[in-house]
């Protein structure tokens, strides 16, 4: 099990930060530092089928790693082994199989019941998420690892930055102003998550 996880996981994190930058040029109009990535699976976009698709397919393989990674992680600790699977489940589910079930429109606006379930589901997934650094920090220096402990942190720091600004990006007092990159801080706090589970995947005991 530890070879497919580790094999495949990372790439798939890879690609899920990749993929936007390969299907959004036959988007007219859309903008990678200021729109967000679900963006490209709402109905007006020419391939978002394939991005919808993509996120259902993303999120189960999250969770089929969850469930091959926590053997491991109990064997440090049970406490972390727990809520660090919880947050990337629920990650996996609602930031990933329900955003793409239900596709979200042009705008963040929560109008249709879709976009409701697709909004709710991104917001607890994401938020929850990154909390997921500190907790793959705490594993690493758990198993004495003490170099990819503190990168772990230092992603999560960063996570909850970057977390914070896209948060603050749609906010019209930002409008216009460096703040308002919401797809730019939606990238690297993703980036600042995704790269301790990374390398969890590679690292892990």
């Amino acid at each position: 099990m530890k070879n497919s996880l580790s094999n495949i996981l990372p790439f798939l994190l890879a690609a899920d930060l990749i993929i936007p930058f390969l299907l959004a040029p036959t988007y007219k109009g859309y903008h990678h530092s200021t729109q967000v990535m679900s963006v490209l699976g709402n109905a007006k976009a020419p391939l978002h089928l394939i991005y919808n698709i993509w996120l259902v397919i993303f999120g189960v393989a999250i969770l089929i790693s969850t469930l091959q990674l926590y053997p491991t992680v109990v064997r440090a600790s049970s406490v972390i082994s727990i809520l660090l699977i919880s947050v990337i489940a629920i990650y996996a589910i609602g930031g990933c199989i329900l955003s793409g079930i239900f596709s979200v429109g042009e705008t963040k606006s929560l109008e249709t019941l879709s976009a409701k379930i697709h909004g709710y589901g991104s917001v607890a997934g994401f938020s929850l998420l990154t909390l997921a650094p500190l907790f793959i920090g705490l594993y690493f220096f758990k198993i004495s690892n003490g170099l990819l402990g503190t990168i772990s942190f230092i992603c999560f720091i960063f996570a909850i930055g970057f977390f914070a600004l896209f948060v603050m990006a749609d906010k019209p007092g930002y409008r216009g102003t460096v703040i308002a990159l919401e797809g730019l801080w939606q990238r690297l706090s993703l980036l600042s998550m995704y790269l301790p589970i990374m390398a969890l995947c590679i690292f892990w005991n």
